[in-house]
């Protein structure tokens, strides 16, 4: 088990996750991912949580299963059908703390998404001593 950090900044807001991950046989687990989050005056917290949590998900689809590959120059990915998001079984427990402010609202929609991969990486280089250079994270990158 290992833990990672990574932070970001965008939209005038600041987004900070901590990533807790193990990695056995070759697979990576995704054990809990903590957020601190400062997009000023949260004017609807449950709202800010609720973009946070989705971000995660889709931060963790695009570290373990998203790869965009290409066929005879066309490519292969299209819609959802063909788009593997994680499963229950894949998901972290998520925690999201809200920074309280008196700063004026900032945007929340993608400063949650950007932290998932480099705090899960540098889990599993806390874990493991291997860094992961690129996404993916595949069977090979782990051995």
């Amino acid at each position: 088990m290992g833990r990672g950090i990574a932070t970001f900044f965008s939209f005038n807001s600041y987004t900070a996750a901590v990533a807790e991950a193990s990695v056995k046989d070759g697979s990576v687990k995704l054990h809990r991912l903590v957020y601190a989050v400062d997009c000023g005056r949260p004017i609807n917290p449950d709202g800010v949580r609720a973009q946070v949590e989705s971000a995660a998900i889709y931060g963790l689809s695009a570290a373990l299963h998203d790869a965009i590959t290409i066929k005879d120059g066309r490519v292969e990915q299209s819609n959802f059908n063909d788009y593997q998001m994680p499963r229950i079984s894949e998901t972290p427990k998520t925690e999201v703390h809200v920074v309280t402010s008196k700063e004026e609202p900032t945007g929340i929609g993608e400063p949650g998404l950007p932290v998932v991969a480099p705090a899960m990486c540098n889990a599993i280089f806390a874990a493991t001593g291997k860094r992961i250079r690129r996404l993916p994270i595949r069977r090979e990158d782990l051995a």
